[in-house]
């Protein structure tokens, strides 16, 4: 049974500050993700990972100082192909370097395809009380699509599991896929949020560069819904959330109130956040700059500069105050909370282009909460980037 004495620290509203952990290894490369994953066809090294991830957190730690860590991410690729005992040790690892306070969020990816109870009992052991399943579509000829090795069935089973042992659990979804229709993904969705407990992530399929997909989209033999037709799927996506007590906290993510990724909303606010492992990035303070850190990407390259050099850190930059003030915008403007004017003002030196934000607030596309926050609306946020380059500007 699910355990019941976990209790989540309350959300303060402030970003936090996240360490986020990538294991960058795949079963298979799905042919829409241009994330950094890699498929290898012989059994991971996990010890000799292990000890590159928490000599990395020792250098990465030597950068952000002492902190209070308030949300764990480990992210891929595909994490849930860990060992409980790889978990375990990398928790530990973070622990040793930061303060872990008992209640904060705690959350792994994980695939269907690779569930089993024992590893998930595993992983709740090491400490995991979110998990995050990346389920994608509830139909099996759309899994096949989408490159999945599992069907319907087994992300069922997945969701079961991860209701009964989790405290918290959250599933992906993609929709506007090709030939999908209103009522169609309305009937997919609400089949979701039944098994839903308590937050859902819903993107719109986007073919991105150097992915399978985008090969066959070049070539015309991957129609995707037109700009129209996705916005009404958006448009039915957010109505029937919010109807079923799951509203949109950001474009994409969908949680009953109370029940919202700490870790995400660290991103969003721009807090700091520790990136850990191949391909990781990071932002970090250090006094009155923001330092922004990227790993090498390839897993193996990531390693042995690791037990060379210490780290595997390729980039690290000083962001200046716009900069920063940039970044803000971009985040924060995708959460339904909006952004801290008071925090962009004091790092752009500037208040919002009286013309320009006049303009927005005349088409609907933004709107004040009182003097202190600003936010898009619902039209906005379907203009999402224009929106930030107009204001950025």
């Amino acid at each position: 049974m699910t355990d019941r004495s976990f209790t989540l620290l309350p959300d303060t509203g402030e970003p936090g500050f996240g360490v986020y952990v990538h294991w960058p290894f795949c079963a298979a490369k799905c042919p829409y993700c241009d994330f950094n994953s890699h498929v290898r066809h012989q059994p991971v090294d996990q010890a000799r990972f292990v000890q590159a991830f928490l000599t990395e957190l020792k250098a990465v730690r030597a950068l952000s100082g002492p902190k209070t860590v308030t949300s764990v991410f480990m992210g891929g690729g595909t994490p849930s192909l860990m060992d409980p005992s790889t978990v375990g040790a990398i928790l530990d690892g973070i622990a040793a370097n930061w303060y872990m306070p008992d209640g904060i969020e705690i959350t792994m990816e994980a695939n269907p395809s690779s569930v089993e109870a024992t590893r998930f009992r595993g992983y709740r052991a090491a400490g995991v009380n979110r998990v995050s399943l990346g389920v994608q579509a509830l139909n099996d000829p759309d899994l096949r699509f989408l490159g999945r090795l599992h069907d319907v069935a087994d992300a069922l089973k997945a969701i079961r599991l991860a209701r009964e042992i989790f405290p918290r659990m959250s599933f992906d979804l993609i929709y506007a896929r090709p030939n999908q229709t209103v009522e169609a993904w309305e009937k997919e969705l609400k089949e979701a949020i039944s098994y839903a407990v308590d937050h859902l992530s819903l993107y719109q399929l986007t073919i991105e560069e150097g992915t399978a997909f985008y090969g066959l989209h070049k070539a015309g033999k991957l129609i995707v819904p037109d700009d129209e037709h996705a916005a009404t799927l958006y448009e039915a996506t957010q109505e029937i959330t919010a109807r079923e007590g799951l509203p949109a906290y950001e474009v994409s993510n969908h949680a009953r109130p109370g029940a919202e990724s700490r870790h995400n909303l660290t991103y969003w606010r721009y807090g700091d956040y520790a990136g850990i492992g191949p391909g990781a990035h990071g932002r970090l303070t250090q006094g009155r700059s923001k330092i922004a850190t990227v790993a090498e990407r390839h897993p193996e390259t990531w390693l042995s500069a690791v037990e060379q050099n210490g780290h595997g850190i390729v980039d690290r930059e000083e962001l200046d105050h716009e900069a920063q003030a940039d970044e803000l915008l971009l985040m924060g403007l995708r959460l339904r909370e909006g952004v801290d004017l008071a925090r962009w003002q004091q790092l752009s030196g500037r208040d919002p282009d009286p013309d320009k934000e006049q303009f927005l607030l005349d088409q609907g596309f933004i709107e004040r909460l009182g003097n202190s926050r600003l936010r898009c609306t619902p039209p906005g946020m379907l203009i999402l980037d224009a929106v930030v380059a107009d204001l950025a500007c």
